[in-house]
């Protein structure tokens, strides 16, 4: 079930008018889609955010503009890198008996038993893309990993299969692996190492100059 939202139509704006756009609280935005031209608009931030709670990022969202109510997706939410500040969002309209893509999170749960022996968790991949109606698009991808010991790994094809959607990545993509201690730290070691020989031919060069 989709949540409503209000947003307002605005015109194109730019500089000093866009900042005080998102001074007064608010989000600039874009809404599109298949038979729907697209629409430039505004959303309260605060009421994007408790939305976006509620919902989740793939979730359903009744978004009400001058031109009438859309079923869409929060499809893209630009924040500012250092502020944390909402800066931009493109609404999809999604046609809900079609099926189309998303990206969606995967998120590790429980702790691996190698943990417990030294090992290091290295996580490759956050997130696969996945086909399915707008309705059942998960939140996340979660998978168990506390039967997970030193040297073991996870790939696309360990995901939990579901028949409300199906996952585009290739079966043999990796997801995450437990390295042993050693092998976790080798990388730091190596470049130590080069960073060594590096100073050393410096001061060798500089040596034979004088």
């Amino acid at each position: 079930m989709g949540t409503m939202l209000k947003a307002s139509n605005r015109d194109e704006l730019k500089g000093s008018e866009l900042r005080a756009l998102r001074k007064e609280g608010n989000v600039p935005a874009v809404v599109y889609g298949k038979g729907l031209p697209s629409e430039v608009i505004f959303v309260n931030g605060i009421d994007f955010l408790k939305t976006i709670k509620v919902t989740g990022k793939n979730g359903i969202i009744f978004l009400a503009t001058d031109s009438g109510t859309h079923e869409v997706i929060a499809n893209d939410i630009q924040v500012d890198d250092l502020k944390g500040d909402l800066i931009h969002v493109d609404f999809y309209k999604v046609n809900m008996k079609e099926k189309m893509d998303a990206n969606v999170p995967v998120h590790l749960v429980g702790e691996a038993a190698g943990i417990a022996d030294g090992g290091i968790i290295q996580q490759t991949l956050y997130e696969v893309s996945v086909r399915s109606l707008p309705a059942d698009i998960p939140e996340a991808i979660e998978v168990d990993i506390t039967h997970m010991m030193i040297g073991d790994s996870l790939q696309v094809r360990d995901l939990p299969v579901s028949n409300k959607y199906e996952i585009n990545n290739e079966p043999e993509e990796g997801i995450m692996s437990i390295l042993a201690p050693t092998l976790a730290n080798e990388p730091d070691e190596q470049q130590e190492k080069a960073d060594k020989e590096e100073v050393q031919a410096e001061a060798e060069n500089s040596a034979q100059e004088e």
